[in-house]
């Protein structure tokens, strides 16, 4: 027996029981893709395993294929998978096997995208916070300190991803270069260091140095994947390979523009929307996005009798639960955080609804194939759940974690911490007063003088100095900071840290010798409460009572407008931001995260006004953005 057959049997014994143990092999073959040699057209859709809850991925899955799709793509989240330097999670919700092996169940095909760099109003992008906490690192470039910490990554990863290939009987039939980088620069080195990382971790492409025959002699490893890079029609100069085939990205209304434009710039080989926004998302403060389903229809109709292939982004938004919701940045708005539902006027809503979109499309698709779909699984109804009344209660300032002493301020990077909340403490001394800035806030502050508001900072409206009143004594500054989420798009995201990060003024002399606590809030179970009223910076613990009967809990939503800002965890588990600026007005609950009986509820309002009354929906709940001149973003307040 040689080396490779050797090779194939070792593999047979640790491949999942899913996986069927017949190689298949996928590629651009002149103008059209072939699967095992024969040609295949692409239908597919993106779904995110970590913005479904995992109880619902195998009837994601079936939904996908009752729609008439052959595929579904997904990225891959670096920031989520390795939260610490060399420290690994693929359980739970993290378990990317389990989601392949689901599609593979549904007779789906998959296509990968691995990143690292991943955008999809996503937090960072995918990249963990740790990759910046040297702030010499240049991400999205050949710098070696940041392509070796990738490097070590991508093997990570492919020791997941390598029993789901084609060659080895798995889903996975394309694996996607990097991630729309001509939108960010148009270094072709670093493309090529990005294409060969993909190959010689394992994850794609076909690696001429990855195996030897039993002469000694290298012999190429096919992965049965084929590579290939997407960006905007624009843009497709600046982030595609020569050698690898590319597919081209854009919205509604564009098809006609983009395509003329796509096959100009590639006359020959196979034709591919990677991604065919089928919605868009929504901004703090900003009305909820609804765009045009007829327009968009057609669009993908008109597609389809051209003979292209073609992937709805998104098929399913789902949530972007806990902190892991993105932020934009362009010209006329520098920051704009997103909320934490991702519904993305989909065809398939946040929780799992097809919705008119979903069929109309399913009519397209079965007209044009001529392929009748199976049938769409239904979807359990939501229930409004009771909610007792608030009784235990705990100040923030309470529960403060052990500081860090420093001379200057520190980042949440420079003390290892990624998300949540950061407090700086000084004193000031009797009659210092004026004008405090902070330099380069990141992204939100509350700022206090002996735990009183003196007013708030928004990085959203450029916000960054507010006046300290005068005061007799000595007192203590404390500047409460959130990280509202690091932009996710554009040569800005190179700076996301966050708090102050830089420096903090009081009338143009540099504050110093500064107590400095984290607070990532990752772990509300370890809060102290106690039965008394709370107003301020406040957390606020309650129940969601399920009937005994609900050996199954079904989804439910939190209304949110209530919470001033802040956060809701249900049974310790990270739900999402709240702000009542809008227009997200609810939390989406999934009833695979609740249990029968009691299920303990916590929220943390950054401007509490007491107990807020909180109250479950049978389903979502949007209102319009906030008017700024109504609700201002900033303000300073006088205190006697």
């Amino acid at each position: 027996m040689n080396l490779r057959a050797i090779a194939t049997l070792a593999l047979a014994f640790t491949l999942p029981a899913v996986a069927q143990q017949v190689p298949h092999s996928f590629a651009a073959v002149g103008d059209h893709f072939e699967l095992d040699g024969k040609p295949f057209r692409i239908l597919t859709g993106e779904m995110h395993y970590a913005r479904i809850p995992r109880a619902r991925w195998d009837d994601a899955m079936q939904k996908a294929k009752a729609l008439g799709l052959n595929a579904i793509t997904t990225y891959v989240f670096w920031n989520v998978h390795e939260p610490r330097p060399g420290v690994y999670d693929f359980t739970g919700q993290n378990d990317l096997g389990e989601y392949l092996a689901a599609a593979q169940r549904a007779g789906l095909k998959v296509i990968l995208r691995p990143g690292p760099y991943a955008c999809a109003e996503w937090e960072f992008g995918g990249y963990p916070a740790w990759l910046i906490k040297d702030p010499t690192v240049v991400v999205r470039s050949s710098d070696p300190k940041f392509m070796k910490p990738v490097a070590k990554w991508f093997h990570r990863l492919g020791q997941e991803v390598q029993p789901y290939l084609a060659a080895n009987g798995g889903p996975i039939i394309a694996v996607q270069v990097e991630n729309e980088y001509g939108s960010f620069g148009n270094d072709h080195a670093y493309m090529e260091q990005m294409k060969d990382l993909v190959i010689s971790s394992g994850i794609g492409g076909k690696n001429p140095k990855k195996a030897v025959d039993e002469d000694g002699k290298n012999v190429p490893q096919d992965t049965g994947t084929m590579l290939y890079t997407a960006d905007g029609g624009v843009q497709l100069p600046n982030g595609t390979l020569p050698e690898l085939p590319a597919v081209v990205n854009f919205g509604g209304g564009q098809a006609k523009s983009e395509l003329a434009r796509y096959e100009a710039f590639r006359p020959n080989g196979p034709r591919m929307v990677g991604e065919y926004w089928a919605g868009w998302f929504d901004h703090w403060g900003n009305n909820h996005q609804k765009t045009n389903a007829a327009e968009q229809v057609a669009e993908y109709e008109y597609m389809l009798k051209r003979g292209y292939s073609v992937s709805l982004y998104m098929l399913y938004g789902g949530t972007s639960f806990g902190w892991m919701a993105g932020a934009n940045s362009g010209d006329k708005a520098p920051y704009e955080p997103d909320v934490t539902s991702y519904d993305y006027d989909a065809p398939i809503d946040e929780r799992g609804n097809p919705t008119p979109k979903y069929f109309a499309l399913r009519e397209v698709i079965q007209r044009v194939t001529g392929i009748t779909p199976p049938p769409v699984p239904e979807t359990a109804a939501t229930v409004a759940y009771p909610i007792a009344p608030i009784l235990q209660t705990a100040s923030l300032w309470d529960n403060l974690s052990k500081p860090h002493t420093s001379v200057t301020t520190l980042t949440m990077e420079d003390i290892d911490q990624a998300y949540g909340y950061i407090l700086y403490t000084t004193q000031l001394s009797a009659g210092q007063q004026g004008e405090l800035k902070l330099d380069e806030l990141h992204d939100y502050a509350q700022v206090y003088l002996d735990h009183k508001l003196v007013g708030t900072l928004d990085r959203r409206h450029q916000q960054s100095s507010l006046t300290l009143p005068a005061a007799a004594g000595v007192r203590e500054l404390e500047i409460l900071v959130e990280n509202s989420s690091r932009i996710n798009y554009s040569l800005a995201l190179r700076g996301e840290r966050k708090g102050i990060t830089h420096r903090a003024l009081l009338n143009g002399t540099e504050l110093s010798n500064w107590k400095i606590y984290p607070l990532p809030l990752d772990h509300p179970e370890a809060i102290l409460f106690k039965n008394a009223p709370c107003s301020g910076p406040c957390f606020f613990r309650t129940s969601i009572s399920a009937p005994a009967a609900m050996t199954l809990p079904a989804d439910t939503f939190l209304e949110t407008t209530a919470i001033h800002k802040g956060f809701a965890w249900v049974n310790a588990v990270a739900l999402g931001r709240a702000w009542n600026i809008g227009p997200q007005a609810a939390l989406f609950v999934p009833g695979s995260w609740l249990h029968s009986g009691e299920n303990q509820l916590i929220v943390f309002d950054l401007t509490a006004e007491g107990a807020p009354a909180l109250s479950t929906r049978k389903d979502t709940l949007y209102i319009p953005g906030a008017d700024e001149a109504k609700h201002p973003a900033a303000s300073t307040i006088n205190h006697p």
